[in-house]
Order: structure tokens, then sequence, then C-alpha cells
């Protein structure tokens, strides 16, 4: 394996590497803010009817690309999303030295000779926040990393503090310089470590850290997300060993440095657009059938569904949901997985925009996550806000505005509730919703629904 190189500096004679982003970034505006060439325009839509595709996990393929640094060859990922996630993921894999083609849809090939550059910087990093997740194999592998503090969206503070720590207590010596996270080690070796909060991305740095790290790593009140089970199983199949996958216990035994082995892997599919889907069929009063979708993946928030008056059917390929007239109101908390995930919420806030009742919901992981509110009672939601609760009345309908996506998820809730407000809804920011959603008008308008993708005026 060749030596790493000086983490300060980027290799000069490295050239770029090729990859296909899955679309062209946004243009920034005279302040630096990155603003959108596109719009999506909604009209009120009747009953959704019909079969929608469920494309991989964003959340699970963006990791899974970062841990190909742990092994020499050629990677190839499945089921892999058209998002604009995967294409910025995949500039900052090629400034290590990571070369990404996709020789065919949803097909992604990454491939390195271990000749890596541990850098990750700023101007990468500062556009996703899943950047981070190149600490944990960098600094396993090659026992230093410079990584910038990460970016993404904007609701609320998410520091790395239990990933550090977590890496601290593996050994590491970890500095901030400049904006810049410095890791050294000679070699991570394993340690008990239990998580005060199951962190999603702090048991993904700490998991790939520990595939090669001397000893044996446990990790108690590990998350328990179906993607970082999804993580689990491709590392092993790259030879690592792993115990505990799903649960809250993850136990590690190390192996030895260059002992791991390129891989193929079929990316889980997207529990959060799946449920995108369902809430367009809920806010319609239609029937879906999505298909790829994961029940087991999904039972909480399902439950809750069938609490506001949805029928839902798992099937061995997917999920039948038909909707009523109207919904009725429920009261929602989110909480860690298998609770219901954060990123459902602004889903949840718009179904119950329109449903029959009032509706209390209640965040507990991200207290700054409802600045998409506003944006939804320009629609004519009847929504108020405390500290971590939202108090939502339903209505019969919402009425067409112009609004902005201020993140991901919201700006596709702000599409969804689009589907059920008179008139014109015109959504700005689209640059978000492509960051994490396939071909979310199409799939839609593939349904009936009433939806097309504008040039900016």
């Amino acid at each position: 394996m060749p030596p790493a190189s000086d983490p300060t500096h980027a290799r000069p004679d490295a050239a770029p590497a090729a990859h296909q982003a899955a679309r062209p970034e946004a243009p920034a505006d005279a302040t630096g803010r990155r603003t959108s060439d596109a719009v999506v325009v909604v009209h009120r839509s009747g009953p959704l009817q019909g079969e929608v595709v469920v494309p991989g996990a964003k959340n699970s393929v963006l990791k899974l690309m970062a841990a190909t640094l742990l092994a020499d060859g050629t990677h190839t990922l499945r089921n892999v999303p058209d998002i604009a996630d995967v294409g910025i993921m995949s500039d900052l894999l090629a400034a290590i030295g990571v070369t990404t083609t996709s020789p065919a849809p949803g097909e992604l090939i990454l491939q390195h000779s271990g000749d890596l550059v541990p850098v990750a910087p700023y101007d990468l990093v500062e556009r996703i926040r899943a950047s981070i997740n190149v600490l944990g194999p960098l600094l396993g592998r090659f026992g230093q990393v410079r990584l910038s503090l990460p970016g993404g969206d904007d609701f609320g503070s998410r520091p790395i503090d239990m990933h550090l720590s977590g890496l601290e207590a593996m050994g590491a010596t970890i500095t901030l310089e400049h904006g810049d996270v410095v890791a050294f080690a000679d070699r991570l070796h394993g340690a008990d470590i239990t998580f005060e909060f199951p962190s999603v991305g702090a048991t993904e740095n700490i998991l790939t850290a520990a595939v090669h790290a001397k000893g044996t790593t446990v990790i108690d009140n590990a998350a328990r997300e179906p993607e970082i089970a999804d993580l689990c199983t491709m590392l092993v199949s790259m030879g690592a060993e792993i115990e505990g996958i799903g649960t809250s216990r993850l136990v590690v035994h190390g192996v030895e440095p260059g002992s791991l082995r390129a891989t193929e892997h079929e990316t889980v599919p997207d529990r959060i657009q799946a449920a995108t889907y369902l809430a367009a069929a809920a806010v319609t009063g239609g029937e879906l059938f999505l298909r790829g979708a994961r029940a087991d993946h999904m039972d909480m928030l399902l439950r809750r569904f069938v609490d506001m008056g949805l029928e839902i059917v798992p099937q061995h390929d997917g999920i039948t949901v038909h909707a009523p007239e109207r919904m009725r109101s429920i009261d929602v908390a989110t909480l860690p997985y298998p609770g219901i995930a954060t990123d459902y919420k602004p889903l949840i806030v718009t179904m119950l925009a329109v449903a029959d009742g009032v509706g209390i919901v209640t965040e507990n992981l991200y207290p700054g996550r409802f600045r998409y509110v506003e944006e939804l009672c320009r629609l004519g939601a009847d929504i108020r806000t405390d500290g971590h609760h939202a108090v939502v009345r339903g209505r019969p309908a919402l009425s067409g505005a112009p609004v902005r996506a201020p993140d991901i998820r919201a700006g596709a809730a702000l599409v969804i509730a689009g589907l059920v407000a008179d008139g014109t809804t015109t959504i700005s920011g689209v640059h978000h919703i492509d960051r994490g959603y396939d071909d979310l008008v199409g799939r839609l308008r593939s349904v009936g629904a009433s939806i097309e993708r504008r040039p900016a005026r």
C-alpha cells in the first residue's frame, strides 16, 4: 500500500478524476449563496393513481461511496439515485483520488489504487454534510486526515463532538486548525464507546474507523437506521468483521490494514422518498403502489399513517397505499430510529395542514427545523410554533402562492402542499430538492399530478 501523502498539501501532480455528477450545481448570486435556475410549478391535482418506483437511499449511498476509500480496486454500487448529492460526493472523492463513473442509470463505479490524498478541502466539504463520512475511513486506513468542517442543510446546530471524542478514545490526536479538523494516529485501537445520543453520523464514522483498528471496538447506543445496516452489510462484503448489525450494540473486530477488498453492493431503497409519495397519495385521496419501498424500514411511520386513516398494505416488492377523502389529525413526536425520523416531519406537517382536526407535532431532535412553516403558512396553512412544538389546524384546502424551499425535505413538502392548493404554487430553491430527490416532478406527473419544472424567469 502506498504511503499516505502529507494531509496539509494536495498532491501536485494529481489529475482530476473522471466522474459524472447527477445534476449541475446551481449558480451563485452576488452574496455567494447558490440560486436555482429552475422552479417547480404545481396545480391542485385530483387523486393520484398508479405506480412509483422508489430509488436508492440518499442517506445510504453517500456513506457507501465514502466507505470505498477503505479498499483498493473497483467498487460497484447499484440502485444509486440520480441526485445532485451523488455528484457532489463524487467531486469530493475525486479530490481525494477516486475515479467515479456511471456507465448505466443507477450504477456507479468507484476506482482507486490506494494512492489517496487524505485531505477534504473546504470548497467541496461545505456543499454537503455527508462529507464528514470520509473522516473515519481515511483516519482508520492512513492514520491521518485533514477535513474542513462540513456544510449541508441549515436547520440548527449539528456538532460533530461525538465523532471526535469516539476517535480520540480509539487513540487519535485531533486538533482544530483554521476551521479544519486535523487528526493523526499511528494506528487506531479498539475501545468501548457509548454514545449519549444514537448519532447516525458518529456511528458511521466510528464504525468505518474501527474496521482497521487493532483489537475490538464496541459501540453502545449506536444508531439503528436501515442505512447503518446497509453500510455494515457492505463493509462485511469487503471483509470487515461486524456483529450486532441492526441493533444498538455494534461490535467491530479490527482486521489488518490492506486486507479489505473491493465489492459490489445494492443500495437500500430510500424510505424518505417513499414517505414523500405516501404523503402525495394521502393529501390527494389517491392510491399508489410504491415499488421497492420497504415497510419494515418504516414501521412506526406507517402505523401513524394508519391512525390518520390511510390503508397501507405491505407487499413483497413494495407498499400499496389507499387514502381516504380526508385524513384524521394526530399528534406526532420525532425520535431516533425506530421512531419517527425528523426527515419525515415536514411531510407530516403538510398532511396535518389538510387533515380533519388539530394535530401537535413535537421536534425532539433538531429544534430549528420548523423554518419551513412560514412557507406553508403562505399557502394558507394554519400552523403555530412554540419552541419544539407546532400546532397544526387542518383546513379542507390550501391556496397557491410563490414559496421557497429552505432545505431538501421541506422543499418536497411544499411540492406536496401544492397538490392540494387552489391556483398555482411556484416553488423556488429547487437545487435543495435536487440534492435528495430523483426526478420528483417526473414521478409525480406519471401518477397524475399537475406539475412541471420550468426555467426560472
